[in-house]
């Protein structure tokens, strides 16, 4: 009865099963809907680009002349800080020992040299007494040369160990704001390029936008040409972009997109414009969608170069 039944029933099920599995691979999906719809370009002729946004004063990675333990952090993630404020400190217990005793020798030295200009006031006395020799005299004389010398000495190595002291405390070299902080107390800070910076400070107001331009179309891109940026993901965001300048070489292509078609030997022509984001939530960092005015395109931009603020 089992097999007289059951199994033709089993064998009839996985059939059925086999037919519905290749029917529904076999159904074409629809395309996923995007997160958010392509911007349209706002210029009837138009140069499109792929752009980053970075401080108007390039983002500034930095570093430390003299490597070490941190032993004093200043600021946090995102604070504005002036030109001159201090970012961090490398421990400076060593150096301020040494200034202290380079400062002891600069006041020895002084004692030594007002003795010294002592006796060689009262040798003037004495050699008119005739109690001391000329050669007495020149000799005090020569030892107050000597003392000075050896104070101006000691005052040099005092200042010299102030500098290094005041190496130790890093500064900010320009108004800016705190865009990553990547060091810690007690951590050991490194000399040199470092391939991720212990502070990026960059100035924000405004910000810039590097486009870079395929070298085909370089050449339509005019000197101040109008340009809107659209933020990465988002077309409402959009904001009006000022011409800054060319940069005048052209670089190899090193943002790819990944499409089948794009060459990777593109290079690319380097346009920086400046915008205000006012209340927009754009951050450096960010990728734009840029539309360059081509309006007129007869006159090429970057033989002509003249940088605008």
């Amino acid at each position: 009865m089992f097999r007289k039944y059951i199994l033709p029933l089993i064998a009839i099920a996985g059939v059925v099963f086999a037919i519905y599995v290749v029917i529904v691979g076999a159904r074409t999906l629809p395309p996923a809907q995007p997160v958010s719809e392509a911007p349209n370009a706002p210029y009837k002729k138009f140069v499109a680009g792929s752009g980053l946004i970075e401080a108007s004063t390039e983002n500034i990675a930095i570093g430390t002349p003299i490597a070490g333990i941190v032993l004093r952090i200043y600021v946090k993630i995102g604070d504005t800080v002036k030109a001159g404020a201090p970012l961090f400190t490398i421990d400076d217990r060593a150096q301020t020992q040494l200034v202290g005793l380079k400062s002891a020798a600069v006041n020895v030295a002084q004692t030594v040299l007002d003795h010294a200009k002592y006796e060689d006031e009262i040798g003037e006395e004495l050699v008119g007494k005739k109690v001391i020799s000329m050669e007495d005299k020149i000799t005090r004389h020569h030892t107050v040369l000597t003392a000075e010398a050896q104070h101006a000495q000691a005052q040099a190595d005092l200042v010299a160990a102030i500098t290094d002291l005041e190496r130790l405390t890093i500064l900010a070299p320009v108004d800016g704001q705190i865009l990553q902080l990547k060091t810690h107390l007690g951590e050991f800070a490194q000399t040199g390029v470092l391939a991720q910076p212990l502070i990026l400070l960059g100035s924000v107001t405004p910000m810039c936008v590097r486009v870079d331009v395929d070298e085909n179309d370089a050449w339509r891109v005019r000197n101040g040409a109008a340009a809107t940026g659209y933020l990465r993901g988002n077309k409402d965001i959009n904001v009006p972009l000022k011409f800054v300048r060319f940069e005048p070489y052209v670089i190899p292509k090193v943002s790819l997109t990944g499409e089948s078609t794009e060459r990777v030997d593109t290079r690319v022509l380097q346009v920086i414009f400046s915008f205000d984001r006012g209340d927009e939530p754009i951050s450096v960092g960010q990728q734009m969608d840029i539309y360059i005015d081509a309006g007129d395109s007869k006159s090429s931009g970057p033989p002509k170069n003249a940088p605008m603020e």
